[in-house]
């Protein structure tokens, strides 16, 4: 059974999605067959490069007063899965390179460590995930080869692979992150209880798997 994850490094929800999925594909039944595929969705795509107000800062551009309650409820459910989102240090950048390294991991077996890498650098470290150092270096934490993330950075490989999520993302009705495509299903929110993402994985199991 094929899990699609739409997801963006920007968003503070697909960290948190990422971690109850993660308890949730955990307590699957044993010889469960899930292939995991992240789809990269810009939140941002016309987002220069260069750092500029934080996340927080934004949010309060959106949501004026109610932003501070908004920002804290945020903080809290990640907080309550072992996550430090610091709103107040991550600055938005454009997200293309970063989602291209993902798709190198992808190709390694290695894009849950990438992305992990990627959301804990940005939403915790507030490390600039648009430099090209700061890339090179989050690649060589998932274990990917040096050379090879050099390459990846230097020209445009994935760059199409990028473009065609997004394609992909129009196709299947998903309009915001984190989003799952479950065995071909419609999306639904990637931000629910473990047991409600358990359910919905038992749901989409093939009712006779291959062998």
């Amino acid at each position: 059974m094929k899990l699609e994850i739409y997801a963006d490094v920007l968003c503070p929800w697909c960290y948190i999605g990422k971690r109850r999925l993660t308890a949730a594909l955990a307590r699957q039944p044993s010889g469960t067959d899930i292939d995991i595929v992240w789809r990269a969705y810009e939140l941002a795509p016309d987002e220069g490069r260069t750092p500029g107000p934080t996340a927080a800062e934004a949010m309060a551009g959106w949501w004026g007063e109610q932003a501070p309650a908004r920002i804290a409820r945020i903080r809290s459910l990640g907080a309550a899965e072992g996550l430090e989102l610091n709103l107040h240090l991550a600055r938005p950048v454009n997200t293309f390179d970063a989602h291209r390294l993902v798709k190198l991991a992808a190709d390694h077996g290695r894009a849950d460590q990438m992305m992990e890498s990627l959301l804990r650098a940005y939403h915790t470290e507030g490390c600039d995930v648009a430099d090209a150092q700061v890339l090179r270096r989050l690649g060589g934490e998932a274990g990917l080869d040096t050379g090879e993330i050099r390459a990846v950075l230097d020209g445009d490989d994935y760059a199409d692979e990028v473009r065609a999520d997004r394609r992909r993302a129009v196709e299947h009705g998903v309009t915001g992150v984190p989003s799952l495509v479950i065995g071909g299903r419609p999306p639904v929110p990637g931000v629910q209880p473990v047991a409600d993402l358990q359910a919905l994985l038992r749901e989409a199991r093939p009712a006779h798997p291959s062998s």
